[in-house]
């Protein structure tokens, strides 16, 4: 049996990729304007760094393993589920983070230094609010996460629909 892998499928996997490529040079490798590793490291210990890149990393390959395990086949409904759950708990902690404090301030305060510190030599496109401004590199991360939960989402809904004609092919005169 061939698979069909479908055009959101392949979307997601470059997402996917793109998010897994973010974690881990964002905090190791130089990037021109787009990040700033000496301040990171002088925010951060080494062992914070890499505990948390390996903790990011790995949750974005199990998500690309479960997506290209399924690619092209029927999901289960706990890969969907996690699919889509786990990647709503990562946007959850995106706008906790970063954009509430930004578009509302609250909690704004207590990142201003930490967050001009690490960030505030790197390339924004957007105005600073609440004494703070998502950088392009985090920007390009964050719309990426939710661009792959409206993709999942799609696929999600979508992929029963493709599931009953292809079982419709094969049904017994």
């Amino acid at each position: 049996m061939k698979k069909e892998i479908r055009i959101s499928e392949k979307l997601l996997l470059a997402g996917f990729s793109f998010m897994f490529f973010f974690m881990i040079v964002q905090d190791w490798v130089p990037l021109g304007s787009f990040n700033d590793v000496q301040a990171i490291r002088e925010a951060n210990s080494y062992n914070e760094l890499i505990t948390v890149t390996l903790i990011n990393v790995g949750q974005i390959l199990i998500l690309m393993g479960l997506l290209v395990k399924f690619m092209g086949k029927r999901y289960p409904i706990w890969v969907k589920l996690w699919l889509i759950i786990h990647q709503l708990c990562i946007f959850v902690g995106v706008l906790i983070s970063w954009w509430i404090p930004y578009l509302f301030g609250y909690g704004a305060e207590q990142k201003v230094e930490r967050y001009n510190q690490m960030f505030g030599d790197t390339h924004s496109f957007l105005p600073v609010m609440n004494g703070i401004v998502p950088n392009t590199l985090h920007f390009l991360f964050h719309i990426t996460l939710l661009f792959g939960i409206i993709i999942v989402l799609y696929i999600s809904f979508t992929s029963s629909r493709n599931t009953k004609n292809y079982n419709n092919s094969y049904s017994v005169n």
